[in-house]
């Protein structure tokens, strides 16, 4: 009786060569949504994703099963890049200026980031962007407390505000940031005693 031959694959010698191609795959697929959704905002789909990223639609499922997974990664990933752009506007000393410095390059930001202006706009927040709304409505109250901020302002009042402007300068199709740099000036005079 001749012993069973198997192969490499069937010994499990190709796992590593499998798993780097896997992570490689799952690296060009974040890359692609990068810039699909970035170019599309929320418009952007998985099958240009996949086409963008060279892979079929199923490599994009196995690492995202559905598009709101894909769209939450992105969001997160660009949430981690504000957050190291305004860290030198959190370490300010002054509330107030912290708080209008930090409003500032989020609106400069936004006018580069389509996805994120969009899920901003939306009122996604409990979903994306809470983290972000959280922050700024401590940096508001922290400048309130100083004197700095309306005191009847709220957490609701600054939500309504940044988040219409966003809403109408991505209804507008708006991406100049000097432009929605001067609608966060105006968000921060709405927001003045």
């Amino acid at each position: 009786m001749n012993p069973v031959q198997t192969t490499p694959q069937q010994n499990g010698l190709d796992a590593p060569r499998r798993r780097a191609d896997a992570r490689r795959n799952h690296e060009r697929v974040f890359a692609a949504a990068l810039e699909v959704f970035e170019e599309h905002g929320l418009q952007g789909t998985v099958p240009q994703v996949a086409e963008r990223a060279d892979v079929g639609k199923a490599t994009v499922y196995r690492s995202y099963p559905t598009k709101e997974d894909l769209v939450e990664a992105v969001v997160g990933h660009r949430l981690a890049e504000l957050e190291r752009i305004t860290a030198p506007a959190l370490a300010e000393a002054e509330p107030a200026r912290a708080f209008d410095t930090y409003v500032l390059l989020l609106f400069e930001n936004l006018a580069r980031d389509r996805l994120l202006s969009e899920v901003l706009a939306e009122g996604r927040s409990t979903t994306y962007t809470g983290p972000l709304l959280e922050r700024l409505a401590a940096l508001m109250t922290e400048a309130r407390d100083a004197g700095r901020i309306r005191p009847d302002a709220d957490p609701l009042d600054l939500r309504v505000v940044l988040c219409g402007m966003c809403l109408q300068l991505v209804r507008l199709a708006e991406r100049d940031p000097a432009l929605w740099r001067r609608y966060g000036e105006l968000t921060l005079q709405a927001l003045r005693p």
